[in-house]
């Protein structure tokens, strides 16, 4: 008679354990919320919840093709870097009375494309770990990017390409347009398609995706492709916003993207993570940051936070995995 009473306490248990691992990070972001709310009364303005999610619009497009990475086990270091030398290169044709903005567009996200490429390429078919082949990758990126630019940032372009950034339509800012179609073009993929299907295999065990007939280069070298250009697609949003191409630009978002992507509950042992999962983080870092701004909190005791944050992020996903 025990045991039989035992095991439904054993089942509620376990689903009342599913539940708040499942859906833990929205309660970390809706506590947030509420806390900030309460500190600081101007943190639940329209202007300044709109102002939020512009800010990680950035992070969480990187995140999303970082996450596809991390799934399948790997990482990308070369984000920062593809930003920078994307922005650059579109820049550099979107001057007025030059190139249509199409020029320019293919020609950013193109270089992000060919960064993805060659890192898929060293990944997949050279087998080099994931870890140095993005690190060389950024640090060469980021030497290209000077040479193209010169040292010096480029400016003056056109409305159209200044509209990406700065434009508004429909009372809220295009970024956030441009974050809600990368979010659902990369949801579709990751849950939708045989890739998406195959990523998530490639994390789980790779030896058993090769025996089931999974194309495992043909996969890695689409999801470093398709972060590739994401990345770039980040660096052509962010020289428009600052309305200037600049060598240095991108610094750290490598590291804002694999946190984003982990704090949303991809895990670094390869085969979970969501796309939703990284847009709640990036928005978890969002508001942190816009909340310790509010509260005119030192930024080196914000690098403090945001690391502490990964730290434990990290340790949240060695724990699920037990």
């Amino acid at each position: 008679m025990s045991e039989v009473a035992v095991k439904p306490n054993n089942d509620l248990s376990k689903s009342v354990k599913a539940f708040l691992t499942k859906y833990s990070i929205y309660f970390i972001l809706v506590l947030l919320v509420a806390i900030l709310t309460f500190l600081s009364p101007a943190f639940l303005k329209p202007v300044n919840l709109i102002n939020i999610v512009r800010q990680i619009s950035l992070i969480a497009i990187v995140g999303f093709g970082v996450t596809m990475i991390i799934i399948t086990t790997g990482i990308d270091l070369s984000s920062g870097s593809v930003i920078a030398v994307a922005g650059i290169v579109a820049s550099k044709f979107a001057h007025p009375d030059t190139y249509p903005l199409a020029v320019a567009l293919i020609l950013g996200l193109g270089v992000g494309l060919l960064a993805g490429a060659i890192n898929g390429f060293f990944v997949s078919i050279v087998k080099l770990p994931a870890f140095i082949a993005t690190l060389g990758m950024m640090l060469s990126f980021r030497g290209v990017g000077y040479i193209l630019s010169e040292g010096h940032p480029i400016t003056n372009f056109t409305k159209e390409y200044d509209f990406i950034g700065s434009g508004y339509w429909l009372g809220l800012p295009l970024m956030i347009y441009i974050l809600f179609g990368a979010a659902v073009l990369s949801y579709v993929i990751l849950r939708h398609t045989k890739t998406g299907k195959c990523i998530y295999a490639i994390g789980g065990n790779q030896q058993a995706a090769v025996v089931s007939g999974i194309n495992v280069k043909k996969n890695l070298m689409f999801v470093y492709s398709y972060a590739g250009m994401m990345s770039a697609l980040a660096g052509i949003m962010l020289s428009s916003r600052l309305s200037s191409g600049q060598p240095t630009a991108g610094l750290t978002y490598e590291m804002d993207a694999i946190s984003s992507a982990v704090i949303g509950g991809t895990s670094l042992s390869g085969g979970i993570g969501t796309i939703q999962g990284t847009l709640i983080g990036a928005l978890i870092i969002g508001v942190l940051n816009n909340g310790m701004d509010l509260m005119h909190i030192n930024a080196y005791y914000q690098q403090v936070v945001k690391g502490s944050i990964i730290v434990l992020a990290v340790i949240l996903d060695k724990a699920r995995n037990r």
